[in-house]
């Protein structure tokens, strides 16, 4: 079947965010398994026009689903904007449609609650887009795992949490590929 492509997927495209510094961290946990083929997917490199929007001639509206069939996983770089996802990764989910379907995914999730409500909105989408959404969930506090807000300085404790996360996804993986 070959090794598995996992793509973290950073799920902000505003100025100043800090979802690249937590889809690195993610990143090098996931490389130190070698079970699988981990990237990051910056959603804002496709310059994605909103659903609707545009002349439908944008070459990120080809490029981010043809990006999404190559991968078998998915892991949610997550943020939390008034209690929910951003509009960004929701006009990127909304995007694709069968690319999606029948992969499985983790979320990492942070905000002032760690994300948690970004997540449950995120699991709910991520079901009708037929996307397996695993159980393990690592969650980072804006106040107690980012100094300012905006250099993200994580927990040691939080690397266990991510492979607990990273085992699901790639058992899951393994799984879903069969009925592709």
């Amino acid at each position: 079947m070959g090794q598995l492509k996992i793509g973290i997927i950073l799920g902000s495209t505003r100025q100043g965010r800090v979802s690249p510094q937590v889809g690195d961290y993610v990143k090098q946990i996931a490389d130190q398994r070698g079970d699988a083929s981990y990237e990051i997917v910056d959603i804002a490199e496709y310059q994605l026009p909103f659903l609707g929007e545009g002349t439908g001639e944008e070459p990120g509206l080809t490029a981010w689903p043809a990006r999404l069939a190559t991968l078998d996983g998915f892991v949610f770089i997550v943020q939390e904007y008034n209690h929910s996802i951003t509009g960004a990764l929701k006009n990127a989910l909304d995007l694709a449609r069968v690319e999606w379907n029948h992969k499985a995914a983790g979320i990492v999730s942070y905000g002032s609650t760690g994300g948690a409500r970004a997540a449950e909105h995120l699991r709910g989408i991520l079901g009708e887009l037929l996307v397996a959404d695993v159980r393990a969930h690592p969650t980072f506090s804006s106040f107690t795992d980012f100094e300012n807000f905006s250099t993200f300085k994580p927990a040691e404790l939080h690397i266990a949490k991510v492979n607990a996360m990273l085992d699901e996804v790639v058992k899951w993986s393994i799984a879903l590929k069969t009925i592709r």
